[in-house]
């Protein structure tokens, strides 16, 4: 899958297959989810959005400042005369390795496989860091990057959860959609979610959740010990009182 990394791939795609297209996850499955953490009057940067409809039907319901960016020219021009009547939704052809706005420029960064696109290239971990350097860097103080990702918290959490970024990560899984609805950048998933990762800058992390918690779908980490309850007071120890032996003549 090494050819997800490259920009060349991306300008031949979208040439060949101008059709709307999208992976993982349409607005309506995630919707519940980010509207936890999407305001309708935030800023939101939309990372690699292609010719996605997530931005578009964000847009219907009221989502009307989004900055969409794509590496390809291609698809960033089909796009900018696609929806040159909706004031607040701007293309811009932009690696997001690299992003042009100024520092603390949006409230929500919005990422859906875009990060696992680029996990899928050479150099993947270098260019990982380098996207979400630029992520935490544009992100408002409290402001919050949502990735929607195939990839298990094992595998990206290593990348999400460094302390340069400041991010108190949250785990959210949504169900996959029907066979034919969307595309998956996996063709061997083995379970039937995928993971959206809350990372909100800024605030105390939370402690790493366990295995068994993550596939019950919990939402955050690990509550602080604070928040479970205290154990029951020990019962009172009884003390039973031993027959005295006689003493010996």
């Amino acid at each position: 899958m090494a050819q997800y990394g490259k920009s060349d791939y991306w300008e031949e795609r979208y040439t060949r297959d101008p059709e709307p297209f999208d992976w993982y996850q349409r607005w309506a499955g995630l919707k519940d989810t980010l509207l936890e953490y999407v305001q309708q009057s935030h800023s939101i940067l939309m990372l690699g959005s292609g010719n996605s409809r997530l931005s578009e039907e964000m847009y219907e319901d009221g989502f009307n400042n989004i900055t969409n960016i794509d590496i390809s020219m291609v698809v960033t021009k089909a796009m900018q005369e696609k929806y040159r009547d909706k004031p607040g939704m701007t293309y811009v052809q932009m690696d997001a390795r690299s992003i042009d706005n100024p520092d603390a420029s949006f409230n929500i960064v919005l990422d859906k496989a875009t990060l696992d696109s680029i996990l899928c290239g050479e150099g993947s971990t270098h260019n990982a860091q380098k996207m979400l350097t630029e992520v935490s860097r544009v992100l408002m103080p409290n402001g919050v990057y949502i990735a929607v990702s195939h990839g298990q918290p094992s595998y990206r959490l290593t990348y999400l959860q460094r302390p340069e970024f400041g991010w108190n990560v949250k785990i959210h899984t949504v169900q996959k959609p029907m066979m034919g609805m969307t595309a998956s950048l996996s063709a061997d998933d083995k379970d039937n979610v995928h993971y959206v990762y809350v990372c909100v800058k800024g605030e105390p992390a939370s402690k790493e959740a366990e295995p068994g918690e993550l596939a019950r779908g919990v939402v955050e980490a690990r509550p602080p010990p604070s928040r479970w309850p205290a154990p029951p007071p020990a019962a009172p120890l009884q003390r039973r009182s031993a027959a005295r032996r006689p003493l010996p003549a």
